[in-house]
């Protein structure tokens, strides 16, 4: 869209109820004007913008510029933030996140009379139902196409997050879970090793120690002491990038291994939500590994529930690029009765 049809359509916003909605993480925050798009759930996003969170002081901050490049043609009065963690009186409590967040400080610095807090994954949830086919990638194909029923959404990015979409009317609904505390279960002797090593520097293990950008990292640590090699990496992207270059034995173990563990975890949440509509993959990590993820024992690892295989073959699972999800799931998330603070 030219910058002068984005204005049309800022000062149309004006007149139609536009609102702020933020999906925040531990790297991004993804900033939208957006509105109701017809009587429907859908939403229209009538401007967007991603900061780098290390890069500013405050998310309200954040929120303050790009209101500022609205040049004052709308009044903002109300917001949606989709955010890891959970609310605890006027903080949104998530240790991913690079700074404190006041609920408070928000409200009076952009003079808001609404605001709600959802889970970020809660909201990528939600918006999963207004994605078409090609905007997403196959993981797992099946024969016949996904049943009427609950669709998991998970994925490993700065954390590890994971909801339900609950398929309803008028509205559907979604289940916020913390699937990603659920202690980590290995899948074989290495597995078992790998779990060792980890358990020597935490009290308590969870997926997310594995499955998550940091986690890959502690898996790369873990095998590098079991094979005896010094672990020279420290970031998620250099593991990622290490692996895919075959430059390092141990990186490539722990993508590996990553893969893997992602799959039983996959399937494990299948079954437990009974997730008859499929399964959606987001998180900034699987992207950038589809390749290798599809290449790894990740299907086998779903597949191999015993007597459940049969019907986690008819659950398709589908990779999604984020992107402008977790707005649009705060927005909608909010119309349709979020709690506000």
């Amino acid at each position: 869209m030219g910058e002068s049809a984005k204005q049309r359509e800022v000062a149309r916003a004006s007149r139609t109820g536009a609102f702020l909605a933020a999906d925040v993480g531990g790297t991004h925050a993804r900033i939208g004007l957006v509105r109701r798009a017809d009587e429907s759930s859908a939403i229209d996003v009538l401007r967007y913008e991603r900061y780098a969170c290390a890069e500013w002081p405050s998310l309200t901050a954040v929120l303050q510029d790009f209101v500022g490049h609205l040049d004052g043609q709308v009044t903002i009065e109300h917001c949606a933030v989709a955010s890891a963690g959970y609310v605890v009186g006027d903080a949104i409590v998530n240790e991913n996140l690079p700074w404190p967040v006041s609920i408070g400080d928000i409200r009076r610095t952009l003079g808001l009379s609404g605001l709600a807090v959802v889970n970020d994954f809660e909201a990528v949830a939600y918006a999963c139902q207004f994605l078409q086919s090609h905007e997403t990638a196959p993981i797992i194909e099946t024969d016949a196409p996904p049943a009427e029923g609950p669709i998991l959404v998970m994925g490993p990015g700065t954390g590890l997050g994971s909801a339900v979409l609950l398929p309803g009317r008028p509205h559907a609904t979604v289940l916020p879970t913390e699937a990603g505390q659920i202690s980590l279960a290995p899948g074989n002797a290495r597995e078992v090793a790998i779990l060792g090593e980890l358990a020597r520097e935490r009290d308590y293990v969870s997926y997310e120690t594995a499955l998550s950008g940091p986690g890959l990292v502690n898996l790369y640590r873990a095998i590098s002491t079991l094979r005896g090699t010094a672990a020279t990496l420290s970031e998620p992207a250099a593991v990622t990038g290490a692996a895919l270059a075959g430059s390092d034995a141990a990186a490539s173990e722990a993508l590996d291994v990553f893969c893997g563990l992602l799959g039983s975890f996959v399937g494990d949440l299948a079954m437990l939500y009974g997730a008859r509509g499929g399964v959606f993959l987001a998180g900034g990590i699987l992207p950038q590994v589809r390749e290798r993820l599809l290449a790894s024992s990740f299907s086998d690892r779903f597949f191999n529930k015993g007597v459940m295989r049969a019907f986690l073959q008819q659950v398709p699972v589908r990779l999604m690029d984020h992107g402008q999800l977790g707005v649009i799931g705060a927005a909608g998330l909010y119309l349709h009765g979020s709690t506000a603070h």
